[in-house]
């Protein structure tokens, strides 16, 4: 179903295991799909202000990504199911799209691209490949410990472990997010995707063969403001990427602003 700039469709997509997948589309023009990273979804994350953004010129389509908001949650979880799933939203807004990933949703649209799925061209912003997950050289088991207190309905717990022990953020964060009973929230629902997180990133080492593979033109960004080990990923993952544009884009964090982005995505899109 087609969207106006007015009125946002919502539609349900069937991914190839079956899962239900709740996309929703606004604007009109060439189709941009947009891939969220790590807790979000259409209710909550940047998307929704980013489609905005574009919806003067693009049909935009953003969703809730498998175990989300609205979406199915069929088990066991793995990449090639997230991959099917941006494949079917792909298809249904009419093959072909653009596709914008942010964060761990970047690693996912990277993943897609280097597996074939059709895309017109590809952007990614900040993908954590920042190898996180290992201590002094040792690999840990982020995902088995995060499973593990899943099993025990701690959803507070992981997310706390997740942007502490696994994203690297302080730990007076998570207590001060527990502050914001509205953000809270929001990241205790999702929490049950964290050790999907882990499973898309590639336990957060870029898969060079991989990206080795994709063809489609694809432009990799970091903000100005950026740590240095994001910086260090995204340059890795352009030098990866056959004839892939790197580009930063000043004074930007982690928390790009919605028009910094569509500046960026405009001038890649229509080049």
């Amino acid at each position: 179903m087609k969207s106006t700039l007015q009125e946002p469709v919502i539609d349900q997509v069937s991914s190839a295991d079956g899962t239900t997948i709740f996309v929703e589309s606004i604007g009109s023009g060439p189709a941009i799909v947009l891939v969220d990273g790590a807790f979000c979804g259409r209710s909550f994350g940047p998307a929704r202000a980013l489609a905005k953004e574009l919806a003067d010129s693009y049909s935009v389509s953003f969703y809730d990504r498998r175990g989300r908001g609205d979406s199915g949650d069929t088990r066991p979880h793995s990449v090639q199911r997230e991959i099917e799933d941006l494949d079917a939203v792909i298809n249904h807004v009419g093959g072909n799209a653009f596709v914008y990933g942010i964060s761990s949703g970047g690693a996912l649209a990277l993943e897609a691209a280097a597996a074939c799925v059709p895309m017109r061209k590809l952007a990614t912003y900040e993908v954590p490949y920042t190898e996180a997950a290992d201590t002094v050289g040792v690999p840990v088991d982020h995902a088995g410990h995060l499973n593990a207190l899943l099993a025990g309905n701690k959803r507070g717990a992981m997310v706390s472990y997740f942007l502490v022990k696994v994203i690297g953020v302080p730990a007076f964060v998570p207590i001060m997010l527990r502050l914001m009973p509205k953000v809270w929230k929001n990241q205790k629902a999702a929490a049950n995707t964290l050790p999907y997180e882990i499973a898309v990133l590639n336990s957060f080492t870029a898969p060079i063969e991989r990206l080795a593979e994709i063809s489609v033109p694809t432009l990799v960004m970091a903000g100005g403001k950026a740590v240095p080990a994001i910086t260090a990923a995204q340059t890795h993952t352009a030098q990866a990427i056959p004839q892939a544009v790197h580009r930063t884009i000043d004074g930007q964090t982690h928390e790009v602003s919605a028009a910094a982005m569509a500046t960026e995505l405009r001038s890649f899109f229509a080049a």
